[in-house]
């Protein structure tokens, strides 16, 4: 099978390599499409991500849509969870999978994801697709996920205001969760003017460049710099609520401790997800989320490089491999 791995900084090859099997409790799936996130530019730009390095060739990709060849889900289009939680610790136990310190997820570490035709998973970890959602509708279920997650995370009540700092792919799909959630008004914060433009046509009431001062309930920060932290704090009220689900290039965060501290703010870290794909494929199925459009380049596998360098230069939305 035909596999891309990340050898070092910017170098990623794709090359032929055994096909992986399937083996007990897991199914074997003939992946389809993979969508290029954010942290997976860490891990291609930096050679890893917040205290994680690249030790050794590592096949990047947990954004993953399949088809299932053989077992009881055979033929059966899915979508794949990334995330293999030990379930036996106490975080797990106590129903936070995502916060396992064991955890395997998929190109991260030693466990290979999703960026090569053949993947083992285990068969609890596929969601099987309605035919409304096409393969790349399919992995952009996991960006949905996370953006479900930090939603949550945020509290946020119907006919409450919202505000979204960075209106990449993950802040898009918050404004999505946000708007069929009961927002009342939603800001958007990006630099960018394509963003911009699809911000407001995902449902923003207010899209700016830069933002000082506002008195939304509840900011999402989706831009992982200190810029988009502070600006985050500006915007919301007095007694609101921060979710930080932006990931640091330099796996450090600064902000005005005073700025916080006479706002009374409480702050929350978003880690991936939680137990999100049923209510993912619910949102999508019912035509309150849109994935497919946010869309914007398709690579086969062996261009993985060149859809990297797109991905990389941030000119559209979502980078898809088939």
């Amino acid at each position: 099978m035909r596999a891309a791995r990340l050898h070092g900084i910017g170098d990623i090859r794709v090359s032929d390599e055994p096909r992986t099997e399937a083996g007990p409790e897991t199914s074997l799936v003939r992946v389809a499409a993979v969508g290029l996130c954010g942290s997976d530019l860490h891990w291609f730009g930096e050679g890893g991500i917040g205290d994680a390095g690249l030790v050794q060739p590592l096949v990047l990709g947990h954004e993953f849509a399949g088809v299932v060849e053989g077992g009881e889900l055979d033929g059966r289009r899915v979508a794949v969870d990334p995330a293999i939680p030990c379930l036996s610790c106490r975080e797990c136990f106590e129903g936070n999978h995502n916060l396992c310190t064991r955890i395997r997820f998929a190109g991260h570490g030693r466990q290979d994801g999703g960026l090569r035709e053949y993947v083992a998973w285990p068969t609890r970890l596929l969601h099987p697709l309605p035919d409304v959602i096409s393969d790349a509708g399919g992995a952009m279920l996991e960006p949905l996920g996370v953006a479900i997650h930090a939603h949550d995370l945020g509290h946020v009540r119907a006919g409450t205001s919202v505000a979204v700092v960075g209106c990449g792919p993950i802040g898009l799909l918050l404004i999505q969760v946000a708007r069929a959630a009961g927002a009342t008004t939603i800001v958007a914060v990006d630099p960018l003017p394509h963003r911009q433009r699809a911000a407001k046509r995902y449902g923003a009431d207010v899209v700016v460049a830069s933002a000082s001062a506002d008195e939304v309930d509840v900011t999402f920060e989706v831009a992982g710099n200190d810029d988009a932290v502070h600006t985050s704090m500006q915007l919301v009220r007095p007694g609101g609520r921060v979710v930080l689900a932006g990931i640091p290039d330099s796996d450090a965060t600064t902000f005005p401790a005073s700025l916080a501290r006479r706002k009374g703010l409480t702050l929350t870290l978003v880690r991936r997800m939680k137990a999100t794909y049923p209510r993912a494929i619910q949102l999508v199925e019912r035509g309150l989320v849109d994935v497919e459009s946010l869309v914007t380049a398709r690579y086969p596998l062996d261009q993985t490089a060149e859809a990297f360098a797109s991905a990389s230069a941030r000119e559209g939305l979502k980078v898809v491999i088939q």
